[in-house]
């Protein structure tokens, strides 16, 4: 299992002048330091309009200042909004591309539509037309990329023959992803053969059929892009602390905090169940229920000492996710310093427990590798009279 962190840039009130810059600061600081401790991707949010939930709407502008900060951590724009009226595909094929480059070849590219009112309305989006867009847009940007002359006629999107540049470093393309809410979606996720972009705060068994779903779906798919990307993320808040009983309490702080903000805010699903968005669906992702740990937070939810955070993986582990991301501060309810610590503590006491497995199979296909080798090179030898 491989592990990265994701950012809504939640910005609690009350409000000062320095407010959104120390949050914005304090995350570029939490991203060096995951590149450094071994985190391989960082994830952000594309939001707008939504106060204190998430101050987000340029994900391209902050994980470019992230690209020149760091060296290896994979930069996944989770997601680009795919809607014409929000983003021309032609724009968001340009930014994409000129992060990759800057970045070196590390942008994981994240696709969706957007899950409240507070958004679709003020963008004037038919929320009926919304899972189109997504498909059609996300179908024209990978062309943009991967030809020199480029022309669309389609249903949601026009424009006559053009280049678009620059061009994404990563050949053909980058990985492409999509965020999951539901089981259809990750079944068309699967069919697409883009990687199942978890979204939803929930727990593992939450996960486990619509991870089912999406590797029947996959074996069978027609890529919307030039390879199949089969990778499941999951997403948790994670706060791994030294004391047990301190480390729930200061990420449930957190986690309760998440809850709040997200609790106003006006899903489209609820307002305008459709079949683009089920009764259901909710900009809220989180849900309570009797014997959570600490308010919001579910079982399968690393908050705790290293041992507990290992045992609440392993049940991620079992539904065969293959990596979580983590909300690791909400604001600035956890100081940094403390979110600086967990850090490293989950890297130095959880990842090795997490990645014995596979560092084993390595370790054995190397040996098989190399005695491969030597039985060739024997073969190879004249044989002596």
């Amino acid at each position: 299992m491989k592990f990265g962190i994701f950012y809504e840039h939640s910005v609690l009130k009350p409000w000062d002048d320095g407010s959104e810059q120390r949050v914005y600061e304090q995350a570029v600081e939490q991203v060096v330091a995951a590149d450094e401790l071994g985190f391989d991707q960082v994830w952000e949010v594309e939001h707008h309009f939504l106060e204190e939930y998430s101050h987000s709407p340029a994900p391209e502008v902050f994980l470019s200042y992230c690209a020149a900060r760091t060296k290896q951590i994979r930069l996944g724009h989770g997601i680009a909004l795919m809607l014409p009226p929000v983003n021309h595909p032609a724009r968001v094929a340009e930014r994409a591309a000129a992060l990759d480059l800057l970045s070196g070849g590390r942008l994981e590219f994240g696709t969706g539509r957007s899950a409240t009112w507070t958004e679709l309305g003020a963008f004037r989006c038919e929320p009926d037309d919304t899972k189109e867009m997504w498909d059609e847009c996300t179908r024209a940007v990978v062309k943009m990329w991967t030809t020199d002359n480029f022309s669309w006629n389609g249903k949601h999107f026009s424009m006559p023959p053009r280049n678009v540049i620059p061009k994404p470093l990563q050949k053909p393309h980058p990985p492409l992803w999509v965020a999951v809410q539901s089981p259809e979606t990750a079944v068309q996720a699967g069919e697409r053969g883009m990687g199942m972009l978890g979204v939803t705060l929930g727990a593992p068994l939450d996960y486990q059929q619509m991870v089912k779903d999406y590797r029947r779906a996959i074996r069978n798919c027609e890529p919307v892009g030039e390879f199949v990307n089969e990778q499941v993320n999951g997403v948790a808040f994670m706060h791994c602390g030294e004391d047990d009983g301190e480390a729930k309490l200061v990420g449930g702080m957190a986690a309760a905090q998440f809850g709040v903000r997200a609790a106003h805010l006006v899903g489209i699903g609820g307002i305008y169940p459709s079949p683009a968005y089920h009764s259901h669906a909710s900009a809220a992702p989180l849900r309570t229920r009797p014997g959570d740990v600490v308010g919001p937070v579910r079982e399968g939810t690393p908050i705790g000492d290293p041992e507990f955070c290992i045992k609440q993986l392993k049940w991620w582990e079992e539904v065969g996710v293959d990596r979580m991301v983590f909300l690791i501060n909400t604001g600035e309810t956890i100081r940094q310093e403390k979110v600086l610590a967990s850090l490293r503590l989950f890297a130095r006491e959880v990842m090795p427990a997490m990645t014995r497995n596979e560092r084993a199979e390595a370790a054995k296909a190397q040996e098989r590798e190399k005695a491969d080798a030597i039985a060739r090179a024997n073969a190879s030898l004249p044989v002596n009279p």
